[in-house]
């Protein structure tokens, strides 16, 4: 291709992670005699395989890093550019790649999702984790390390701190249990043992194929502009997380408190703090919460959650941004600029949710919105109506953590129901999890941890919002067979 040249194309999709390659994928192969063009930052793209639908929202997949060759082998109209965005013209519908290309587009999506919000820029001392570059530069370096120090509550950090060896972790979570996003109280509880034990020796081999991409120096991944995709929900897996210490698998966690500062070695022996600095010890950085309390580590690790991808498109056009910094879309995943459209992490649902619907920046989400913004797209183009899709009707995730299954089933947190709302609690320890969160006798929400066999059930009893108050704490009787019941 010459560089210069300009593409009249009808569709381009931007970003290679799991929104951009699914919507890419449905588009191509509905619209097979036009060239559809899907622009990605780095050589890999994400793709969904093993796809099981486990019930009417609950899906389950896993997500491989393949090379882009390998969709355009299965849609033969697909092309993928390994280049990012330079710049978009959305009143005129163009878009240039950094490569120099323009392309004259019909409809375009963006799919650039989001990166890690980092607790400071350029500090040395502080890593993102976020994609695959930045876990194997965490790799390298926890290998040096003796104790590290993990900020943030979300999947990450969850799955970090259980997963280091050999390392002493120092936890600093801004809320009063663990693995808030995900979980009450109750259910850390359940899980904070699984943090003291002793690992099962895990002999899985891991689902997710990996290609190196060759890269020298992983270093520039969280610094530089150079963004590759988010990590899957087992991306610990295969990469060896040891520290250097021989069984000081320590976890230490620091509840409601955030970073107040984060000092280099010199800043801090030049600082007022340095009168107990015998007791602390010589560490590369300093760490100093808003708790008041100091801790010396090889580095911090930044876990705080993401901030949706916008900048390469604001400039210059007339988005309309969420609270968040999202992309603001309709229910059709349209932006507020014409013909643009928006789908997984850098966008923010902008109609009126469901009221057993949230979004959350996850896997399943960037799927499904990926999937739809396709068919809204081709809707549009063949100018047919169509429904907002059923995967927004009630939330739902399956997910894994401390080897556990995780299934969360609409406001499994009780989001937004303020005092209105009451809980039941089936608890057998190291074995399952079950919590139900009803409002006015009406199921609203679940969280299923452990093989309980429930989410068909609770899924069920959910969207049809059946009155259960006779059933009063009986529902979760584990002698009583719930399926009998509501069939």
């Amino acid at each position: 291709i010459s560089m210069a040249s300009d593409k009249q194309v009808t569709f381009v999709i931007v970003g290679g992670g799991i929104a951009g390659v699914t919507c890419a994928e449905q588009i191509a192969s509905q619209f097979v005699s036009d060239e559809v063009y899907l622009l990605t930052a780095s050589p890999l793209v994400k793709t969904v395989t093993n796809f099981k639908q486990v019930s009417k929202t609950l899906e389950e997949f896993d997500i491989e890093d393949q090379p882009s060759s390998v969709l355009e082998e299965k849609y033969p109209n697909l092309k993928v550019l390994q280049s990012a965005v330079k710049l978009l013209r959305a009143k005129e519908h163009l878009l240039q790649a950094e490569n120099g290309q323009t392309f004259h587009y019909k409809k375009l999506c963006i799919c650039s999702g989001a990166r890690p919000k980092l607790l400071t820029q350029d500090n040395p001392h502080v890593l993102g984790i976020r994609d695959t570059d930045s876990a194997q530069e965490f790799q390298k370096r926890l290998s040096k390390a003796k104790r590290i120090v993990v900020i943030g509550n979300g999947g990450i950090a969850l799955e970090l701190v259980y997963e280091v060896e050999g390392c002493e972790v120092i936890w600093a979570i801004k809320d009063k249990a663990i693995g808030n996003t995900f979980f009450d109280a109750g259910a850390a509880q359940f899980l904070i043992p699984s943090l003291e034990a002793d690992k099962k020796e895990r002999a899985l081999p891991c689902k997710r194929a990996r290609y190196t991409t060759g890269k020298t120096g992983a270093g520039h991944s969280g610094a530089s502009g150079e963004l590759g995709s988010a990590l899957g929900p087992d991306w610990h897996e295969g990469i060896e997380l040891r520290g250097t210490v021989q069984n000081s698998s320590g976890v230490h966690v620091e509840y409601e408190c955030e970073v107040d500062k984060i000092y280099t070695q010199q800043e801090f022996l030049q600082s007022q703090l340095n009168t107990n600095k015998s007791e602390l010890g010589l560490w590369p950085a300093y760490v100093q919460l808003t708790n008041g309390k100091i801790y010396g580590c090889d580095f911090v690790v930044s876990a705080t959650g993401v901030v949706p991808n916008t900048d390469p498109f604001l400039s210059g056009n007339n988005f309309e941004l969420a609270g968040d910094h999202g992309l603001r879309v309709d229910d059709h995943m349209r932006t507020s600029e014409q013909d643009v459209y928006a789908a997984g992490d850098v966008c923010t649902a902008g109609w009126e949710p469901s009221a057993l619907w949230q979004q959350m920046r996850l896997w399943t989400q960037a799927r499904q919105m990926g999937w739809y913004a396709a068919r809204c797209m081709a809707a549009d183009v063949l100018e047919e109506p169509i429904e907002l899709d059923f995967c927004f009707e009630l939330f739902s995730h399956i997910t894994k953590f401390f080897s556990y299954k995780v299934v969360l089933l609409g406001k499994f947190n009780a989001q937004g129901l303020g005092q209105d709302h009451e809980l039941l609690v089936r608890c057998t320890k190291g074995q399952e999890y079950v919590k139900v969160v009803l409002t006015g006798g009406r199921m609203v929400g679940a969280v299923l941890i452990g093989e309980t066999d429930l989410e068909e059930t609770f899924e069920n009893l959910i969207l049809n919002q059946m009155d259960l108050s006779r059933y009063g704490e009986e529902l979760l009787n584990p002698n009583i067979d719930i399926e009998d019941y509501f069939d």
